[in-house]
């Protein structure tokens, strides 16, 4: 986002209203509560947190010290509320203005921090009344797991599926006096049995075959391997119609069945990586489970080929979720559903298992996950299980465990991005200061033209100096080359630095002048005249010579 100072300008001038908020922070400000700031506004609507401008109006600017590096900010508000928030500079006349883009909450959602629901009032913070979140959740219509089934009964529910739910709940929750519950009042406590009524939530976790079959059946999970891509009968194939915790870990042996091992040499040492991680595969059929449209008849379908797993759940993604922001976007669909399966641990209220597939595929070197193909009425998510590099997982490796438990998914993807070569989205740029900090990434030029690379401590540690020295070197004499090429097509005219900086337009004017130089150095080039109207010719300056 880029902010004109007119527009900052016209911010100041208008009232404190729903999505503008002030702080003078001269010094500093607090970042906790920046972060229920943050909290509150998008629970608003959304809007921009704008610090070193006073607050009483005729607002002037002040300038603020607080949060000096953006990307620093942006990374630890991720790292608190899942959610994007961009933080941005405004140089002014009167001193450094911040500005943070607080984006507004999806329907049917709000915003908490450690638990609460806030905000705005008056010049403070307040709780969102329970009147009012509902009122937010009834927005995208009502919960289907949270509905009643007609005529279904305990006698409906596995009590060992029950029991595996009641062990796993207490153990989250650190709590043993859960294990004494009995089936009702553990469904009771769930809110899975309203007023002794049996909710599709229930159903879904717990049903035994024939009653999903009778109540729900397209509640079910249909499992194909297939050892090629032609197509017809399936080589492997089985239907789990029950609920959820009756066969969540035969579908994972079934899978792990097939699941070969990828090698690579580590110094003295040979490691294996699976095709299918665990965690990977875990969290997308969570996924499946609790955000597929129950209310379709179709059937979550999971195809294992040798290198890639396929989901294929009913229903789109829930409302003001895309592709594109699914990592830091959170609209549960089946709520009730959602929140027992958080209740035992099995996923994060917060809505991060996407965010771990994305990074354990990274750290393994695979390409990421695909939604290619989700439409209206489906999502397909493709998880491709084949090591595309290798090196990059040793370079992982050498990063340490603690630095990369340290890292948010958008640390992961910008060091994917920089692995790849890639040019990095504006989201992205942020995170860098910190890979470089910690020595994972390096920088190559200045200001627009700015590249970045792993570092040479890492690729040392691989055994790849050379490599190195190759990616390092490479674009500067590439560049120089490409610029005495154009000079000795034009050696009648000369070149004139408006068209040289054609030929490298991601290099800035000083950049060139530096690369110029040390081609007039090897007298490679010469120039005539000065300022704008100097041009470059090849070879050496002849009069010099003489």
């Amino acid at each position: 986002m880029t902010t004109t100072r007119e527009q900052l300008q016209r911010w100041i001038e208008e009232p404190e209203g729903t999505n503008l908020e002030f702080k003078e922070a001269k010094s500093n400000y607090h970042f906790d509560k920046l972060v229920e700031y943050c909290v509150a506004l998008a629970n608003e609507g959304g809007g921009k947190i704008i610090l070193g401008v006073t607050d009483l109006r005729p607002r002037r600017i002040v300038g603020t010290s607080a949060f000096a590096e953006p990307g620093r900010t942006e990374a630890g508000l991720y790292d608190r509320l899942s959610h994007r928030i961009t933080v941005e500079e405004v140089q002014t006349d009167g001193g450094r203005v911040l500005v943070v883009h607080v984006p507004a909450r999806l329907p049917g959602t709000a915003w908490q921090i450690e638990g609460r629901y806030l905000k705005r009032a008056g010049d403070g913070l307040t709780a969102l009344t329970d009147t009012e979140l509902k009122i937010i959740f009834a927005e995208t219509g009502p919960d289907f797991s949270a509905e009643i089934c007609p005529d279904a009964t305990v006698a409906d529910l596995a009590p060992e599926a029950i029991a595996l739910f009641r062990e796993r709940w207490a153990k989250k929750s650190r709590d043993e006096r859960k294990l004494k519950w009995s089936d009702i009042e553990t469904l009771t406590n769930a809110e899975l049995l309203l007023d002794g009524q049996i909710t599709y939530a229930a159903l879904i976790l717990f049903a035994t075959r024939p009653a999903l079959g009778r109540r729900l059946a397209q509640a079910e999970l249909v499992f194909e391997y297939r050892s090629s891509e032609a197509s017809g009968p399936a080589a492997d194939r089985e239907e789990y119609r029950e609920g959820f915790f009756l066969w969540q870990e035969d579908i994972w042996n079934k899978i792990n069945l097939r699941n070969d091992r990828q090698s690579y040499q580590d110094g003295l040492f040979r490691m294996d990586i699976p095709t299918f991680d665990e965690i990977s595969v875990r969290e997308a059929l969570l996924n499946a489970v609790a955000h597929r449209d129950y209310r379709l008849g179709g059937s979550v379908f999971v195809r294992q080929f040798a290198h890639r797993l396929e989901l294929v759940s009913p229903g789109g993604l829930p409302p003001g979720i895309t592709a594109e922001n699914i990592l830091d976007q959170q609209n549960p669909r089946n709520r009730r559903l959602a929140e027992a399966l958080a209740r035992c641990g099995l996923i994060e209220r917060s809505g991060q298992g996407m965010n771990l597939i994305f990074e354990s595929a990274i750290r393994q070197g695979k390409p990421l996950p695909s939604f290619t193909g989700t439409s209206a009425h489906e999502v397909r998510l493709t998880i491709d299980g084949l090591v595309k590099s290798t090196a990059f997982v040793r370079f992982m490796e050498r990063l340490g465990e603690e630095t990369l438990r340290s890292f948010s998914t958008y640390d992961f993807l910008a060091l994917d991005y920089v692995h790849r070569e890639q040019p990095l989205p504006e989201h992205l740029k942020a995170r860098l200061p910190v890979l470089i900090e910690i020595g994972a990434v390096e920088s190559m030029g200045r200001g627009k033209g700015t590249r970045y690379m792993l570092s040479r401590r890492l690729h040392a540690a691989l055994g790849a100096k050379g490599v190195y020295t190759r990616k390092r070197g490479l674009d500067r004499e590439t560049n120089k080359a490409l610029l005495l090429r154009h000079i000795k097509d034009n050696r009648v005219s000369g070149s004139r630095m408006e068209e040289l900086r054609q030929v490298l337009p991601t290099h800035s004017r000083s950049q060139i002048q530096v690369l110029l130089r040390e081609l007039a150095k090897s007298e490679e080039v010469h120039n005539k005249g000065t300022t704008r109207a100097a041009r470059w010719y090849p070879g050496p300056n002849l009069l010099d010579c003489n």
